[in-house]
């Protein structure tokens, strides 16, 4: 039986690519996914942009870091977007503006004049705006593809419907045992495991680190007039919702976090009416039909920030979760950086800049 230096148990964008950094980096690598086809889940129902300020200052350095990665490679369409606000959030904008003006982000101060020539039928108390140009739309499924063949190039083993029954650690290695059968062996084991991240750390004996799963939900609406096709991706400062174009059609969140158990999440009829009664106070247009509806999960550490690294008091366990929604938008910097940390690597030009203290397991310990 082969044993592998890292097993690393989730095969959406996180892990694979993370697997794609340490088998480049020369380790022998296993990734198993629970699902018959990796990405069912989180990374299969993203509706993905890269927006230099989503997540707060702290996933600032990492967004920043992939920009350049995820450019030069094809994965990016650029959309920018508005954050808006009426005249009494005003106030918050600023804020904003404070908050992220020494981050590197590249943000403008907006009002009425500017702000409703780039959103059609905006309604007139929607005044404020901080307009981030850089923002791009991700292309998801391209980029997990593009992770994976690395992968498989590199010599990752892939290994579906492979869910995770047991672990248990002997003279150095785990034996991992998985529902369909399977037995494998690892010096190392790496929780990508999403929603399902705090189960796996039970498995093998470490401290679940409270990562919870937040439901989120999105729309695609038929609306008159159509949509422009550059328009920007449009989001409340206030957090109610987001929106922007896609082929034709408008795709709408109600912008939630509905606490959830790991599942297959599925949409709630109140929360697509939510989306669309918020929608309506922003926008003047008629709504044709709703067309698709879905939920995903979004999956966060108490501190809403990711977890990269070993953990502190289990031998052979590592953490690479609780990315909430901005795991993709990150992820060629967070693989980079979680694979230089668990090879005992150097940092590079792209993670160079990156605080990896921030997202320290042992923050939790």
């Amino acid at each position: 039986m082969t044993t592998y230096d890292f097993a690393i148990v989730g095969a959406g964008i996180a892990g694979a690519s993370l697997a794609a950094e340490l088998a480049e980096g020369g380790a022998r690598v296993l990734l198993l996914e629970a699902e018959d086809r990796p990405g069912y889940h989180s990374t299969g129902r993203s509706a993905a942009f890269w927006e230099e300020c989503y997540g707060g200052p702290e996933i600032v350095p990492l967004t920043l870091a992939s920009g350049d990665y995820l450019r030069d490679n094809g994965f990016l369409h650029q959309r920018g977007a508005l954050y808006i606000g009426r005249q009494e959030d005003a106030g918050a904008l600023d804020r904003f503006m404070e908050r992220f003006g020494d981050t590197g982000a590249t943000i403008e101060r907006l009002h009425r004049e500017a702000l409703a020539e780039k959103v059609l039928g905006l309604r007139e108390d929607w005044t404020e705006a901080v307009w981030e140009p850089a923002c791009a739309d991700i292309d998801v499924a391209g980029l997990h593809a593009h992770f994976l063949a690395r992968a498989r190039k590199a010599g990752v083993d892939l290994e579906c419907r492979a869910l995770v029954d047991s672990l248990s650690r002997k003279d150095g290695h785990w034996t991992i045992k998985t529902a369909a059968g399977g037995t494998y062996k690892a010096s190392w084991v790496v929780d990508a495991a999403g929603a399902w991240a705090d189960s796996l750390a039970q498995l093998a004996g470490a401290r679940p680190l409270g990562i919870g799963p937040l439901r989120r939900t999105v729309v695609q609406l038929r609306i008159d007039p159509v949509v422009p096709a550059d328009q920007p991706l449009v989001l409340d400062i206030s957090g109610q919702f987001y929106f922007k174009p896609e082929a034709g059609r408008l795709w709408l969140s109600p912008h939630d976090e509905i606490p959830s158990e790991p599942c297959d999440a599925a949409p709630e009829e109140i929360d697509v009416a939510t989306a669309i009664d918020r929608f309506q106070q922003v926008v003047d247009c008629r709504i044709e039909a709703v067309e698709r509806r879905w939920a995903g999960l979004r999956s966060f550490s108490p501190d809403r920030l990711p977890v990269y690294g070993r953990d502190p008091q289990v031998e052979g366990f590592a953490w690479f979760a609780g990315q909430g929604g901005y795991g993709i938008q990150t992820s060629p910097a967070a693989a980079r950086l979680a694979a230089q940390l668990l090879l005992g690597a150097g940092r590079d030009e792209m993670t160079e800049k990156i605080d990896a203290s921030l997202y320290d397991p042992a923050r939790f310990a």
